[in-house]
């Protein structure tokens, strides 16, 4: 059973930005190496605390036989990462899918590569019980630490119990939970399983609700528990929305955390400021007047107007842009100009001499 190194577990307790890697392909729908080799240099000389690869945003369609990219994905970025030799704690994730021995075989193969730990998805497992789910976790976490996800059923995930989730939260090696019901009831769920739970110092809690990001890097939620008060917040994000403009969400983790450690007015003004903007931003980059259809190729065409991607293509064809979305992205790249990383990524692209 692989353990999360100590100094990455700090690492996710104190808080981090860790962006859902989307997959760069040339206008053949072919895996283009060095494109995604730059957006993964792009992250990281943005400041995140780690990546997630093979996870939604990267496709979940390469683990299909026909493109079989599955291993390919891990090993170039677990190879970028490793060159970089970087001097900060930095924690490489690979989702795992499927049921559990599909997810015991992409856990051990993440091992294999290197990563630390496994975003364990929860989608497409509708006709499993509970049960049956906390079973596969368990499975899955004697091979590689568990990042658990509350995955929406807008785009193939499911609702969860209370009892589901305090149950979930006391499995031996599970160390944190991406949140992204986009609901606020089933996200006091987890929140609420966690202070409940014996294990609530070792679980950090990741908002993936990306319609509620800085609120909910804000909140922070108090529970009694036998007599006791006790306090759980989210520490970090794990984001597709945190796929764009990366060296701002850098800023905006940092500017939360001063909040918090600072407080006053005029940060507090500022950020709920920027809670709204950043809703705004995420429906027209998720396409949320069309159900997500676009969520991917949102994605694909901020990073491709700042020339990190060639293009918008996906591994199913049928996946683009919604009608309107190309506008909506316009408007909020003109409305929230504070937002993007333009300069930031014209500043990167020149000093690693690539032109995409």
């Amino acid at each position: 059973m692989k353990r999360l190194d100590r100094v990455l577990k700090s690492l996710l307790m104190e808080g981090t930005v860790i962006p859902a890697h989307p997959l760069a392909l040339d206008e053949f729908r072919n895996f283009d190496e060095e494109n995604q080799k730059l957006l993964t240099q792009y992250y990281i000389q943005s400041g995140v605390g780690g990546i997630a690869v093979a996870v939604h945003s990267t496709q979940f369609e390469i683990r299909l036989p026909k493109y079989n990219l599955f291993e390919k994905v891990l090993g170039v970025t677990a190879d970028v990462i490793d060159k970089c030799k970087l001097d900060r704690p930095f924690v490489k994730i690979a989702g795992i899918c499927g049921l559990s021995e599909q997810a015991v075989r992409e856990a051990r193969i993440a091992v294999d590569y290197g990563y630390d730990m496994g975003l364990l998805s929860m989608g497409g497992l509708q006709g499993l019980s509970e049960k049956q789910i906390l079973e596969r976790t368990e499975e899955v976490a004697k091979v590689i630490p568990v990042f658990g996800f509350y995955l929406q059923p807008s785009v193939g995930g499911r609702v969860f119990s209370y009892d589901f989730w305090s149950k979930f939260v006391e499995i031996d090696n599970v160390e944190a939970i991406k949140c992204a019901s986009f609901n606020r009831y089933q996200t006091l769920d987890v929140v609420r399983a966690i202070a409940n739970s014996s294990r609530r110092d070792q679980i950090a809690l990741y908002t993936g609700n990306d319609d509620n990001i800085v609120q909910d890097l804000l909140s922070i939620y108090r529970f009694n528990v036998n007599g006791k008060d006790i306090e759980i917040e989210f520490r970090g994000g794990l984001l597709g929305h945190w796929a764009v403009w990366t060296h701002k969400a850098v800023a905006l983790l940092t500017k939360v955390k001063d909040y918090k450690d600072n407080p006053s007015f005029t940060k507090w003004k500022e950020l709920q400021i920027l809670s709204n903007q950043t809703t705004d931003a995420n429906a027209a980059l998720f396409d949320t007047a069309n159900n997500f259809h676009g969520c991917i190729p949102g994605i694909h065409e901020v990073l491709r107007r700042q020339r990190l991607m060639k293009g918008i293509w996906c591994l199913n064809p049928d996946e683009v842009l919604s009608p309107g979305q190309y506008e909506e992205i316009s408007r909020i790249y003109a409305a929230y100009p504070e937002l993007n990383d333009d300069q930031f990524v014209a500043e990167f692209l020149n000093q690693n001499l690539m032109k995409i």
